[in-house]
């Protein structure tokens, strides 16, 4: 969902690629630390 927004927005935009790149890499950062995360948790619950 992420990737397909700044898709867009920068199909209406194409000036704002840093900006845009920027902040999506980061977001998608974000979202795999959690995943990373939860699965480490999920271990642990596990295994414990």
């Amino acid at each position: 969902l992420l990737a397909g927004k700044a898709m867009e927005a920068l199909g209406r935009n194409p000036e704002a690629t840093g900006p845009v790149q920027q902040n999506m890499i980061l977001a998608l950062a974000f979202a795999e630390a959690i995943a990373i995360y939860a699965l480490v948790v999920a271990i642990i619950i596990l295994f414990v």
